[in-house]
């Protein structure tokens, strides 16, 4: 039990203390104030998810918000803003609400709302581009996808939550965890070949590349600082 309980803390510590402490200061009843951008996600999600399931607003939620690789370029990237919050219809509302206000909030607290909309929207933009190529590239290609893909709506949030739970991962030493979440994605690739797992690889391959220039902004950053940065200051 030892063992498992160093390995939690080297895994989940630094991200413990990071989502903790500004949920300690306000108190637990406030977490709507201290994520309000990822709660009002949660909203929005559940208030499209509904109107999505009516028959009057089933067409609106697919003209607003329903990105296909058949679907010309400047429409599409006008509606994936919005089709980060359209969950699909044949999986559970529940799930995809859960995930938001889970991945959504400790991404919040972790790294600042814009931060976090900037790489939700960076992780499914990344999901829907490369629908398009995979497309071009065609079925024989290791890369590419069927035609019959152009029709097949994006993954709504499901990507931006991956990618999202890759960079924070990584971002704050939860190695492991950022690792099963890519291995879970290949697995599903490999099992259920379909255009939402591999747009969900084509996130996360969006996001490690951020990954990679923040590392190196901090190395940089840290050359720059010199060798005596870390140092405590001379008294006088």
């Amino acid at each position: 039990m030892n063992t498992l309980a160093r390995w939690a803390r080297a895994e989940w510590g630094q991200l413990y203390v990071t989502v903790r402490e500004p949920l300690l200061e306000r108190g637990w009843r406030a977490i709507p104030t201290a994520i309000p951008m990822s709660v009002g996600a949660v909203c929005l999600t559940a208030a499209l998810h509904f109107v999505h399931n009516q028959s009057w607003g089933y067409q609106f939620v697919q003209n607003a918000g329903a990105v296909r690789a058949e679907d010309p370029l400047g429409p599409a990237l006008l509606r994936t803003p919005l089709s980060l919050f359209v969950p699909a219809l044949d999986l559970p509302a529940w799930g995809a609400l859960a995930q938001i206000l889970l991945v959504f909030g400790i991404a919040e607290i972790c790294l600042g709302r814009w931060r976090t909309l900037a790489l939700a929207y960076t992780a499914t933009l990344a999901g829907t581009l490369y629908a398009r190529v995979g497309i071009w590239l065609g079925p024989d290609h290791p890369l590419g996808l069927p035609g019959s893909d152009a029709h097949v709506v994006d993954t709504g949030p499901s990507a931006a939550v991956v990618g999202l739970a890759v960079f924070v991962g990584r971002r704050y030493g939860a190695y492991v965890t950022a690792g099963a979440v890519i291995t879970a994605m290949v697995v599903e690739v490999a099992v259920k070949e379909n255009l939402a797992g591999k747009e969900h690889l084509a996130a996360i391959l969006g996001v490690l590349v951020l990954c990679g220039v923040s590392a190196l902004r901090h190395r940089r950053s840290r050359v720059r600082a010199g060798p005596t940065s870390g140092l405590p200051p001379i008294q006088s």
